[in-house]
């Protein structure tokens, strides 16, 4: 017997919670086959099998246990069951698949399993004398309606109801946990304040839509929003170090680097994975680790060191159509920069009233380390630069190809 232990996924974790298995209990594993997702307070990973065998799950999803522990044990005595032949493969798929197209036949657009077409039939019942809306009908649906005695289409307003109230009740995942508390200790230890902006997108959205074709055939990624503000709030930390820096007792570590946090939305909760290094980073650069980091941390294969660390962060609630909120602080970071949606606005330009694509931006920082006049110029210079992209590369305003590295 082999033993499954839990591993370690970082430093300071001490407990995770089993996601769920990946295979079945009394199965047949392969060596190095990823068997078990994992939760910690930090991030998701999975485990693989470390030798080949029949395993014995010991405890079930859902459950909390500490790093080390075993989870599962593997019999390395067991063969790997033969496998059947490819004809048989072939038709107990094709068995398989008449077998669904039976369970399910549609009548008026409507799925209907065969129990349920048959007892409708035997009581002269229609899809509409059933309930009006319905997608699939069950033999419960039918059965309910034949005992209540009367048709739905008779009297289609007495189907309103008192709707069902339930509830839920389900543990905090580590990771929402460990960001409930993290959320919590930045509005109670640091003086958080926020400034806000506008920027006028139309500069950015006229590059993009002219060369992101060229930008996607020679990268394979293609061209986002994200890239210019990432490339953009490195120059700003450039500009002003304060922002890019961090308070540790009572002294002021400031960074000659800039790691920056991207802020995703995962199943599982927000991920901040960081970018290293983007002061040595082309646009093309950026995003293309961006959209690594993004697909890592969605797919759950995201690393503990990925998350660790950075100097500043960015997140774009515009994704899922905010117009203005107030940025929470990363820990131990002093600064955020929060994207909002880009909206058609009527904006005052050379003396006339025109129609902009606008987005309002929100920094909010910590005011025990940063003052207003560094934090309104960090965010007044994101501005200047994503209004005036050829600025991005340095301040004397490279063609928009050299930009791009196109």
């Amino acid at each position: 017997m082999t033993d499954l232990k839990v591993p370690t996924p970082g430093e300071s974790i001490s407990e995770v919670e089993i996601g769920s298995w990946l295979v079945e209990n009394g199965s047949y594993v392969e060596r190095d086959q990823e068997v078990v997702s994992l939760e910690s307070e930090k991030a998701s990973l999975t485990a693989s099998a470390p030798e080949s065998g029949t395993i014995e799950i010991l405890f079930p999803a859902g459950t909390r246990v500490a790093v080390g522990s075993v989870m599962a044990r593997i019999d390395t005595s067991q063969a790997k069951p033969a496998g059947r032949k490819a004809e048989e493969v072939k038709k107990a798929e094709e068995v398989k698949t008449i077998e669904e197209v039976k369970v399910v036949e549609e009548i008026k657009g409507v799925r209907v399993t065969p129990v349920a077409r048959e007892i409708m039939n035997e009581h002269n019942l229609s899809v509409n004398d059933i309930i009006n809306g319905l997608r699939r009908i069950t033999k419960e649906d039918v059965n309910l309606v034949i005992e209540a005695g009367k048709s739905v289409i008779h009297q289609p307003a007495e189907l309103s109801e008192e709707p069902l109230r339930q509830e839920s009740r389900n543990r905090m995942s580590l990771l929402r946990e460990k960001l409930s508390q993290r959320l919590v200790a930045v509005k109670n230890e640091t003086a958080m304040l926020t400034t806000f902006n506008e920027i006028d997108m139309t500069a950015v959205m006229d590059l993009r839509n002219r060369y992101k074709a060229t930008f996607e055939a020679k990268y394979g990624i293609k061209l986002g929003f994200m890239s210019f503000f990432t490339l953009a709030a490195t120059r700003a930390l450039t500009a002003y170090p304060q922002v890019n820096s961090q308070i540790d007792g009572n002294e002021v570590i400031t960074f000659n680097y800039t790691d920056i946090g991207i802020a995703v939305q995962t199943p599982k909760g927000l991920m901040v994975p960081v970018l290293q290094n983007t002061q040595s980073m082309t646009l093309a650069g950026i995003e293309s680790g961006i959209a690594l980091m993004v697909s890592k941390a969605k797919d759950n294969k995201i690393s503990i060191a990925e998350l660790q660390g950075g100097t500043f962060s960015i997140t774009n609630g515009g994704t899922f159509g905010s117009l203005m909120s107030t940025p929470i602080l990363n820990p131990p970071q002093s600064a955020i920069l929060g994207m909002h949606n880009i909206v058609d606005r009527p904006v005052a330009l050379n003396g006339q009233v025109v129609i902009r694509p606008m987005m309002y931006v929100a920094l909010s920082y910590d005011h025990r380390l940063i003052d207003g006049k560094d934090s309104v110029g960090f965010l007044k210079t994101i501005k200047e630069l994503i209004e005036n992209p050829f600025k991005l590369p340095d301040q004397t305003g490279q063609a928009e190809k050299s930009l791009l590295g196109i």
